[in-house]
C-alpha cells in the first residue's frame, strides 16, 4: 500500500484510483518528450559530477584532518582516552553515582570502625588469655621442656637465657649432632 505526503505529514489513507495512474504515467519514459528526456539526462550527469566531486572534497579534507592530527600528536588512542575521561566525568556528575558514591562511602567507614572493634578485641582476648593461669602453665611446661632438652642435648646453661638464646643453642646442638657429633642408638629414644 502506497502513501502520499501532504503538507509535511504522513497520511494513512491509501492512494486512490486516478493517484495510482498518475504516479503510473508520470514513470513512464514514453509519457517524457524527446527535449524532457535530454534535459533529465543532462541533469542526471551534472548530480553525479557533483557527488563524485564531493567525495573527493569530503576524501580531501579528512586526510588534511589525519595530517592535522598528527602534528597535534593526537591518535586513536589519545582520543579514546579523552572520550573515556569525558564519559567517566559524566558519569560521575549524576546523582545516580553520587547517591551511590555516598551510600558506599559511609558504608566502608561503618566497616572500617567494625574491622577495628574486631581487632582490638582480639587483642584483648590475645591479652587476657596471655595472663589466664592455663597459659602461664602450658609457658612454664615449655620452658621446662626446652630446658630439658638443652641439657640433654648441649649441657646444663647457668645462665638461663631468652627464648632465641635457647633456640639457638639447640639448632647448635643439633647442627653438631648431625656433624658426627654423638648420636642415639637405635632404638633409643630422646626422654624429656
Amino acid at each position: 500500500m502506497v502513501e502520499r505526503m501532504d503538507r509535511g505529514l504522513l497520511e494513512t489513507e491509501p492512494l486512490q484510483g486516478r493517484d495510482e495512474d498518475a504516479i503510473a504515467s508520470a514513470d513512464s519514459p514514453s509519457m517524457l518528450s524527446e527535449e524532457e528526456k535530454e534535459e533529465l539526462k543532462a541533469e542526471l550527469v551534472q548530480l553525479e559530477d557533483e557527488i563524485t566531486t564531493l567525495r573527493q572534497v569530503l576524501s580531501a579534507k579528512e586526510r588534511h584532518l589525519v595530517e592535522i592530527k598528527q602534528k597535534l600528536g593526537m591518535n586513536l588512542m589519545n582520543e579514546l582516552k579523552q572520550n573515556f575521561s569525558k564519559s567517566w566525568h559524566d558519569v560521575q556528575t549524576t546523582t545516580a553515582y553520587k547517591k551511590t558514591h555516598e551510600t558506599l562511602s559511609h558504608a566502608g567507614q561503618k566497616a572500617t570502625a567494625a574491622f577495628s572493634n574486631v581487632g582490638t578485641a582480639i587483642s584483648k582476648k590475645f591479652g587476657d588469655m596471655r595472663n589466664s593461669p592455663t597459659f602461664k602453665s602450658f609457658e612454664e611446661r615449655v620452658e621446662t621442656t626446652v630446658t630439658s632438652l638443652k641439657t640433654k642435648v648441649g649441657g646444663v646453661n647457668h645462665g638461663g637465657g631468652s627464648f632465641e638464646e635457647v633456640l639457638s643453642s639447640t639448632a647448635h646442638a643439633s647442627a653438631q649432632s648431625v656433624a658426627g657429633g654423638p648420636r642415639l642408638a637405635e632404638g633409643e629414644e630422646l626422654q624429656c
